[in-house]
């Protein structure tokens, strides 16, 4: 483990106790108390993450040795899942503070992209797993493939901070209502400001509804547009959200995922963006290059 990585978690602890989730005000439940407050299980599970340590059985056996020096009172597995299970709103609460902490946040731009998080490759997993609230047929387009699994909707700052996200039944709403479903739910940014896209969001009714938002669509001209509305399209920073999405899926583990419910889904994808998000944040406390920002912490 690399100091990095305990300057992280020591700084983001202190913040995350002090501003965010602070344990004076955390309610206690019926029965034995919790071994951590919900800043440490913050930092727990992005410690887990960060160290790419996709199961959590294998992470429980490991932490005491990773990180015990820092967090001395860690649960058993069977807790630790159990609680992870139930942190998605700390998680989503911790990542979207982070994404607001950085400069990037006041920049008058955002990205938006979507995704297919793939959760099952055969009519067996499909039949059994718990996640048919969320997960359904759909079609990946950029790799003409279909999968089954649920659809993510991004927005980024340029930077890469993720500051607003959503999860949606591929097929019960298709990509562009759920960009407009996530603007209304999720402010992107302090103010109106431009978002970049790709093709897929293109059509009158979107665009009209994003702008009278305050957020106009910035994307590549079809080849059916007669009457095309951008000329010159900034392809360099469609790369940059597709550089966080690589980042998320390969180095913070979210194509293997391994989530059986639709809260362990939505609990692993808050854990993963505000892992990034968090380190991220960090780079800018210690005055780190901005080439690091998108590499996971690694021992």
């Amino acid at each position: 483990m690399t100091n990095d990585l305990d300057a992280l978690l020591t700084a983001l602890y202190v913040h995350l106790d002090d501003h965010v989730l602070p344990s004076a005000n955390q309610r206690r439940g019926p029965g034995r108390p919790r071994k951590l407050t919900d800043a440490e299980l913050v930092c727990v599970a992005l410690a887990q993450v960060l160290l790419r340590c996709d199961s959590e059985r294998r992470w429980m056996r490991a932490a005491p040795a990773r990180i015990g020096h820092l967090f001395p009172r860690l649960p058993g597995q069977s807790e630790y899942n159990r609680h992870l299970r139930d942190a998605a709103p700390v998680l989503l609460k911790a990542a979207l503070w982070l994404a607001r902490q950085t400069p990037s946040w006041w920049e008058n731009l955002r990205l938006m992209d979507g995704t297919p998080v793939r959760c099952g490759a055969s009519r067996v997993t499909v039949d059994r797993s718990g996640l048919g609230e969320v997960a359904g047929y759909g079609r990946d387009v950029s790799h003409h493939a279909f999968y089954w699994g649920a659809k993510l909707v991004l927005i980024t700052t340029a930077e890469g901070s993720v500051c607003a996200f959503s999860l949606a039944h591929p097929k019960e709403l298709d990509e562009r209502k759920q960009a407009l479903h996530l603007l209304h739910v999720q402010p992107p940014a302090p103010g109106p400001c431009p978002i970049v896209c790709d093709k897929g969001f293109a059509g009158a009714g979107i665009e009209a509804a994003a702008a009278k938002l305050g957020h106009p669509l910035i994307r590549p001209v079809r080849g059916d547009e007669t009457q095309p509305g951008v000329e010159v399209f900034p392809s360099w920073l469609r790369q940059r959200i597709e550089a966080v999405i690589w980042t998320l899926k390969n180095q913070l583990g979210l194509e293997r995922h391994a989530a059986r419910t639709t809260e362990g889904l939505w609990a692993r994808v808050c854990q993963r963006i505000c892992a990034l998000n968090a380190a991220i944040w960090h780079n800018w406390l210690v005055g780190a290059p901005v080439k690091r920002s998108l590499i996971a912490y690694d021992h």
